[in-house]
């Protein structure tokens, strides 16, 4: 199917539903990492405390 066969109302709702899914997914992926980074915040938190030393990388931003 070609572009001109679509009806513009359509190709619109369409487009308006796939940037809803993908803000949804995107919303869930930074929630992902935001877990993530909680979660290895406190293994080096603990690992600290039994008095390992943490050596951050130059490529980690934190």
């Amino acid at each position: 199917m070609t572009k001109e066969q679509i009806p513009k109302q359509e190709e619109i709702g369409f487009h308006k539903g796939a940037l809803n899914t993908l803000v949804n997914e995107r919303n869930e992926l930074i929630k992902m990492a935001q877990n993530v980074e909680a979660i290895m915040q406190a293994h080096v938190k603990r690992l600290e405390e039994l008095g390992v030393k943490i050596q951050k990388s130059k490529t980690q931003d934190n």
